[in-house]
């Protein structure tokens, strides 16, 4: 599943937030401030369709009510799922190795690396 820019940038506003918005939350906490309440409620239905979010209850707003919405899967699942989602996909030591050397983790992040390397392998 790809999502387009308008999608993305819907998915980073649920992401940073960790709890379920609606659409007036989404628009309030957007950088992309021109968005109109008919485009976010295309991109919302769009995203509902491919099941990367979900709607998971309603609020109050003035007069009427509005849904609410939360991801279905976290930003580095729906990475992960796009990078290996393709026919040709990275070699994954090859993927990883040219992670480790454009992020340049601390020494915290390297040990979690090497616990989750470790607990793959069965130690």
């Amino acid at each position: 599943m790809e999502l387009t820019k308008s999608e993305l940038e819907i998915m980073d506003v649920l992401w940073e937030a960790g709890e379920p918005l609606s659409r007036s939350d989404l628009l309030e906490r957007s950088e992309v401030k021109n968005w109109k309440d008919s485009s976010v409620h295309i991109l919302l239905n769009g995203l509902l369709r491919k099941a990367i979010i979900e709607e998971v209850g309603f609020v109050k707003r003035s007069k009427t009510y509005g849904r609410t919405f939360q991801p279905t899967m976290s930003r580095e699942a729906y990475y992960a799922q796009a990078v290996y989602g393709h026919t040709y996909r990275p070699e994954l030591t090859g993927l990883i190795a040219e992670l480790l050397t454009q992020q340049h983790p601390d020494a915290a992040t390297l040990e979690k690396i090497d616990e989750l390397i470790q607990k793959q392998m069965g130690k």
